[in-house]
């Protein structure tokens, strides 16, 4: 339905706020866990709760926001993405919401959930094959495509810096104000690195507000992208390390590169949801042992804050439903969870010093 033929039709600041209503504010969860001797706590937004169920919304809506508010996209323009497949669920939704047609380039690799739940919000998907490059491939032809047509948006992830502010702004705010609220102080903060605008955006945050953390940026031991410099190997941890150093990554404003086994965050993503019911997806079970490395870094009593990105409904048809076999160098038998406790988002953030702190 077109919502500009009805009467009184909605505005594009009405849509904002409606989609402001359904992304962010999200749970934390704290994760009491034993590790090789040591009690450590994690904490861990349970993004899942979002619009399309994972991370990728806030910053979805942060940049179409931000383009707004800059010119940069006028009502009917076209969204045109690459992306590995959560971002383009996002932009898929919140960019019907406005009103645009959504064009999305995605490696040919990726889950069939993804496409086709993109598909299903209406949006075109371009599959990109290796031969055709792969994720820098979907980069180059969604340029083409933005250069060959008019009323184009490219919103350009892996070097928007409203990327870096969607979590700066909201997520890293959120997890100190929730765990403060719980008397807890972050010790790590680590994220896996596809875009990099998780990690950059939290980070910015907690050196503002939670100097004494960490901040990790985590990839796949299979295929340690930021350790090299360039693309190494194959990974299984969709969404993560996708083939290059995205240039708003900036690794000397963080500290120690983490790395797990993708065949570990598959073991882990089941473990916690076959013992705890929490359906997160690989790359949240690979943020869970990166937690586990950096707290154990940091000694008995560390809390270490991540976030569970998405949930495992997106992996049906992937390795995540089948037998892994368990190797020496994995870490996910060595962990006993022990439960989960809730930091519901029970009201508004205020502001106290210009800092965001949940109301008593």
């Amino acid at each position: 339905m077109d919502l500009t033929a009805l009467p009184n039709p909605l505005t594009v600041e009405d849509r904002f706020r409606a989609l402001d209503q359904l992304i962010g504010r999200t749970p934390l969860l704290r994760l009491p866990i034993r590790f090789r001797g040591l009690d450590l706590t994690i904490w861990a937004k349970q993004e899942s709760a979002n619009l399309t169920g994972s991370i990728k919304d806030r910053m979805a809506l942060h940049i179409l926001r931000t383009a707004y508010r800059a010119g940069a996209i006028q009502p009917g323009d076209i969204i045109a993405e690459a992306t590995s497949g959560n971002t383009g669920i996002s932009f898929a939704a919140a960019g019907r919401a406005l009103g645009h047609p959504v064009r999305i380039y995605m490696p040919d690799w990726m889950s069939m959930e993804r496409v086709q739940v993109i598909r299903s919000l209406g949006a075109q998907v371009v599959p990109v094959s290796a031969d055709e490059g792969g994720f820098l491939g979907s980069i180059g032809l969604a340029e083409e495509f933005a250069e060959q047509h008019g009323g184009v948006f490219l919103p350009q992830q892996f070097d928007n810096q409203a990327n870096v502010e969607a979590h700066a702004t909201g997520t890293g705010p959120e997890i100190l104000a929730q765990m403060h609220g719980r008397g807890a102080e972050p010790d790590a903060f680590v994220a896996g690195v596809g875009t990099g605008g998780t990690v950059m955006g939290v980070g910015r945050c907690f050196r503002a507000r939670a100097p004494q953390a960490r901040i990790h940026p985590l990839e796949p031991a299979n295929s340690p992208t930021m350790r090299t410099g360039c693309k190494v190997g194959k990974h299984r941890i969709q969404g993560v390390s996708d083939e290059f150093i995205p240039s708003i990554v900036a690794l000397d404003q963080l500290d120690e590169i983490l790395d797990v086994w993708d065949g570990d965050a598959i073991l882990m993503a089941q473990r916690l949801a076959g013992e705890l019911g929490l359906a997160v997806g690989i790359s949240s079970g690979a943020n869970f042992l990166g937690a586990l490395l950096a707290g154990a870094a940091i000694g008995d009593g560390a809390h270490v804050a991540t976030v569970f990105a998405d949930c495992n409904k997106k992996y049906l048809s992937t390795d995540y439903c089948r037998e892994e076999e368990y190797r020496d160098e994995y870490l996910s038998r060595e962990v006993d969870l022990l439960g989960f406790h809730v930091a519901p988002w029970r009201c508004e953030l205020c502001e106290v010093d210009g800092a965001p702190v949940l109301e008593a």
